[in-house]
């Protein structure tokens, strides 16, 4: 449909993209629920038999042929027990490898309904157990075959408001929060296909883990994003040092940059002469003075601020020429002349630029790190010692930079690049005027892309511009997630953080600028709180922006760790804090965690690898390198994360056999085996260090080993000891 090209009238060149954007949404949410589009069937004591899907399909005559998981009708597949049996009889879980169905589980809710017939059909493992059972492939799968009662709750929770989840290790947080995502899509499909829907994980290796889930459920179009890339056009992957991170993201910033702008706007104590041929100009105080005041009194971003101040010193200079060129009073037309006379001047505009400069948000930070005397300034009510943490000069950007440069373009205000590209060739007037001609030859396609869009609804969403361009058949169709991530000021329907209890404060307001509605979803643990700007409460996070208008639901199940790797985590979760409580894991599998010696952990990883399944080494930061030297030596395939890998760094952990990584990687993943490098150092680096020890020890789905040559603490003392050689079925 598209490859016809841009043909026809500006109306039916609206139809055909407008039909091409919804063939091809539904082609793509088709073939991306084709794996395990059937997963479960209903029989109902009055109904008959209903299938449960991914999605829902009709035949031609628009009979049910299968039900979307979404849909009300399905939540019996979901909530139905033997005790509240919602009409059912039996419930079905189907277990499908490409279009043949290899498994059948039942779920008997009412026996005594069921006839002689459907008795001899009966099948049953538990489907839930034997997901479980299954060997790690390196990405998160989806479950909405195996949802449980209590995550079915949180999935279907209203949409408006901010709904807390919290929840431990294994409770399945991050998938019900990716399901919930696709639930919200379904149920409120009007209403966030135009916004679009958020997604903020912790880290680049995490995104590339559950990029799957959500186009098996048929989404494909969610931005998947870290805090990291928040900012359009940068992916901000290095990590400060804890102590760093904690100052960058505590709320004193939002002062400290605020005073930097203001510094970028002073007074100069003496007059700036500008000599123009003959004649001497002088810019006093007086006349900044009464020009920053106008400015300032505008309201208007640095940037848009510096018009009303340019524009009043312009003044004053021009009625200062007139009085010493002899024409005494002057009319608005002269002015205006000689004021345009004057803004073309070089030694004007350089005088200009150096009292009121445009900004850049990134130009703005790099100039505070790097003078020790604009730090001292607008960094007063710091300490010397933080100053000193945030002095730098040049280096990559880190995570912790977004929030800040986010704070600065709010403070700053958009730059128009043509007038940037400009500015030393060209007044900004003089440029105003040439566009105005491009714009007059393109008003027909402007007014009639703004009709469209006020007669679609769309004008809040979608530019006309953007839309004129689309008809000329000039610029590339772009989804709303595209168009999302390229605009720092979208505003998104709905808003899922995931490991929220790491986002530091300054996090939370570039977070909660992207969502006005306040309808989010905030997934998380604080006992697993790492980072050391991150959060001791919820209450803490979220009352300053919806106090009183907030509500949490708890996960208490732990689908993922076994019992006998939850005990020796639950000992190290004690040491956080006595009060809290480990989920409950519901199976045994009756392997006991082990330990070992440092020595020997090329070795353990080979007899692991050996085992089947994905391993994980999760080692302090600073023994990454040489311990991830010895596993890449050691292990054909083995991958190390370092600290800000990329995507394709992170795909490439997921992938291999062995992943060697600190535990700020390994946060919201999982494996089949784990085994923890030196724990105690672990806990040691860090003023959330226990934290991240926590962490750690929950990864594993099967098997845990820990490997040490420091003592090892209280709660893991008395672990089994183990040789390279596996034992007892390791």
């Amino acid at each position: 449909m598209l490859a016809t090209g841009a043909v026809g009238t500006m109306q039916n060149r609206s139809e055909r993209d407008t039909f091409a954007d919804m063939y091809a949404s539904r082609l793509a949410r088709l073939w991306a629920v084709e794996r395990g589009l059937v997963f479960g069937r209903l029989d109902h004591v009055d109904e008959g038999r209903l299938y449960i899907g991914k999605l829902g399909l009709t035949d031609d005559e628009q009979a049910r042929l299968l039900i979307d998981w979404r849909a009300p009708v399905a939540q019996p597949f979901y909530r139905a027990t033997p005790a509240a049996p919602m009409g059912l009889t039996r419930r079905r879980h189907l277990q499908t490898k490409g279009r043949a169905v290899v498994g059948v589980d039942d779920d008997l809710l009412d026996l005594d309904s069921l006839s002689d017939d459907d008795r001899a059909t009966l099948n049953g493992e538990a489907a839930l157990l034997a997901a479980l059972d299954e060997r790690r492939t390196g990405r998160m799968r989806d479950i909405v075959a195996t949802i449980q009662a209590e995550q079915d709750r949180v999935i279907r929770s209203d949409l408006n408001g901010v709904l807390v989840v919290q929840g431990g290790p294994g409770t399945g947080k991050t998938v019900v929060a990716l399901h919930r995502a696709a639930y919200l899509l379904y149920t409120h499909r009007e209403r966030l296909e135009r916004r679009g829907v958020l997604i903020l994980g912790p880290n680049l290796t995490f995104l590339r883990y559950i990029e799957q889930v959500l186009p098996s459920l048929g989404e494909t179009d969610v931005l998947l994003s870290t805090v990291g890339e928040l900012y359009p056009g940068l992916t901000a992957t290095a990590r400060d040092r804890p102590e760093v991170a904690a100052l960058k993201g505590d709320l004193r910033m939002t002062d400290v940059l605020a005073r930097a702008v203001r510094d970028r706007q002073k007074v100069p104590r003496k007059p700036v002469e500008l000599q123009l041929g003959r004649i001497t100009l002088t810019i006093d105080r007086n006349m900044l003075e009464a020009a920053k005041n106008k400015a300032t009194r505008s309201r208007r971003p640095h940037n848009q601020a510096r018009t009303v101040f340019v524009r009043s010193l312009l003044n004053a200079l021009a009625r200062q020429q007139a009085k010493k060129i002899g024409k005494g009073l002057i009319d608005d037309d002269e002015l205006a002349d000689l004021r345009e006379d004057l803004r073309t001047e070089p030694a004007v505009k350089s005088a200009l630029n150096r009292l009121w400069p445009y900004l850049t948000p990134q130009r703005l930070l790099l100039g505070l790190y790097g003078s020790p005397e604009r730090l001292a300034h607008a960094a007063a009510a710091l300490s010397p010692a933080e100053r000193d943490l945030l002095a730098r000069t040049g280096g990559a950007w880190t995570e912790s930079d977004v929030p800040l440069l986010d704070e600065a373009a709010e403070l700053l205000g958009e730059i128009d690049e043509h007038v940037l590209r400009a500015t030393a060739l060209q007044a900004e007037e003089e440029l105003a005027a040439a566009r105005q001609a491009e714009e007059r030859e393109r008003e027909a396609e402007l007014s009639y892309a703004r009709e469209v869009l006020e007669l679609t609804g769309l004008s809040d969403v979608m530019e006309a511009e953007r839309l004129a361009e689309r008809q000329r058949g000039e610029g590339p169709y772009l989804t709303t997630a595209e168009r999302a991530a390229a605009d720092r000021t979208w505003a998104y329907g709905h808003v899922i953080v995931d490991e929220a209890q790491e986002l530091s404060p300054m996090a939370w307001r570039a977070v909660m600028r992207r969502c006005p509605t306040r309808s989010m979803t905030i997934v998380g643990d604080i006992a697993q709180t790492g980072s050391a700007a991150g959060a001791r409460d919820w209450h803490e996070v979220l009352d300053p922006y919806v106090a009183g208008r907030w509500r949490q639901e708890g996960l208490t199940v732990n689908y993922r760790t076994p019992v006998e790797l939850m005990a020796v985590a639950a000992r190290v979760l004690a040491t956080i804090d006595p009060a809290l409580r480990a989920p409950t894991s519901v199976r045994e599998l009756g392997v006991e965690p082990w330990s070992a010696p440092l020595s020997a952990l090329p070795e353990l990883v080979k007899a692991e690898v050996g085992e089947g399944g994905k391993v994980a080494v999760v080692v302090p930061d600073a023994l990454l390198a040489t311990l991830g030297d010895q596993i890449a030596a050691a292990v054909e395939g083995a991958a190390v994360v370092t600290p800000g890998a990329g995507r394709a760094k992170g795909a490439a952990a997921l992938d291999a056999p062995v992943a060697v990584m600190g535990v700020a990687d390994a946060k919201g993943l999982e494996f089949d085996s784990v085994i923890v490098a030196e724990p105690d150092l672990i806990a040691a680096q860090s003023p959330r260090g226990p934290s991240d020890l926590y962490v750690a020890l929950t990864r594993a789905t099967q098997r845990l080993g820990v490997v040490h040559e420091r003592p090892l603490s209280a709660a893991l003392r008395g672990l089994p000891t183990r040789s390279s050689a596996p034992t007892n079925g390791l």
